[in-house]
């Protein structure tokens, strides 16, 4: 075979098809069908456009969502729920979180000594995966 074709004994390209080869596999996108590299970007969150209302209309929907918000709140408070009680509520989770965090952390790192995984750790110390 002649070189001029550019055929290798172990290989059947073309040299036509190596050069389209060699231009795709410099393009920085292969298979996207856009030519320009520097298009604009197109965030993936789609926020749809909401119909115009005027601003009395925002205003009354507004007052609207007050007034349910008040009476969600008055039927709350008259069930006993207190502000404070909410606050330490929210406090012990915070506080349950991070000590979760940190068993997850000891786990995780018992388990790489171990050379076994999490979830093998979890029954063999009788945690519930949902723990």
């Amino acid at each position: 075979m002649s070189t001029d074709q550019g055929v290798d004994s172990g290989n059947s390209v073309s040299t036509g098809e190596e050069n389209d080869l060699k231009k795709e596999a410099q393009k920085r996108t292969p298979f996207s069908k856009f030519k320009k590299v520097n298009s604009h970007f197109k965030s993936p969150l789609q926020v749809p456009e909401s119909p115009k209302v005027s601003p009395e209309e925002e205003v009354a929907e507004l007052q609207k969502k007050k007034e349910q918000l008040d009476s969600e709140i008055t039927q709350l408070e008259e069930e006993g729920c207190r502000v404070e009680e909410l606050d330490q509520h929210i406090d012990k989770l915070h506080e349950y979180n991070d000590i979760k965090d940190i068993g997850q952390s000891l786990l995780g790192r018992i388990a790489a000594l171990r050379g076994t995984t999490t979830r093998d750790l979890y029954a063999h110390f009788g945690l519930e995966l949902d723990d």
